[in-house]
């Protein structure tokens, strides 16, 4: 059963890295576009009325595609979590001043959705951790089924 336990757990595990690999190679196939940065602040916010502050970065810009004016305040994809850390968001903040020009990445097939950064491909390169427990699993169950009565 361990063994079988295992396999499961590392293929969950790897599909999840897989798919947040996917998440990230997405908007690598998206149109780079000029974009002007119309405002960046730090929202700060308590999510529990016992907890600390969070805090995050939040960017509007606004770019043309075909012709159409469109907004977005996307940075990545997948947004990062609120941070505690207040100088972390601002860091975030700063590297887009308002009416600073960038290029943003657009969705051919949408050209409403906008990020300002491509995510991290890390997930590809930690694929292999989980897959030791996959093959670990395979070999507890070859291992019993060697021992196994005939």
């Amino acid at each position: 059963m361990m063994g079988v336990f295992l396999i499961i757990v590392g293929v969950f595990f790897t599909w999840r890295l897989w798919l947040s690999y996917e998440k990230a190679r997405v908007t690598r196939g998206w149109t780079p576009v000029p974009c002007r940065i119309v405002s960046s602040r730090v929202v700060s916010e308590r999510p529990t009325p016992g907890s600390d502050n969070a805090h995050r970065a939040e960017v509007r810009y606004e770019y043309e595609i075909n012709g159409l004016k469109h907004g977005g305040a996307r940075i990545r994809r997948v947004e990062a979590a609120p941070t505690r850390h207040l100088d972390a968001a601002h860091e975030t903040q700063i590297q887009y001043p308002p009416g600073s020009m960038r290029t943003c990445f657009v969705n051919p097939a949408n050209p409403d959705e906008a990020v300002l950064e491509h995510s991290t491909r890390a997930a590809l390169y930690s694929i292999w951790f989980p897959l030791i427990f996959v093959t670990g699993g395979i070999g507890m169950l070859r291992g019993a089924s060697r021992r196994a009565p005939r």
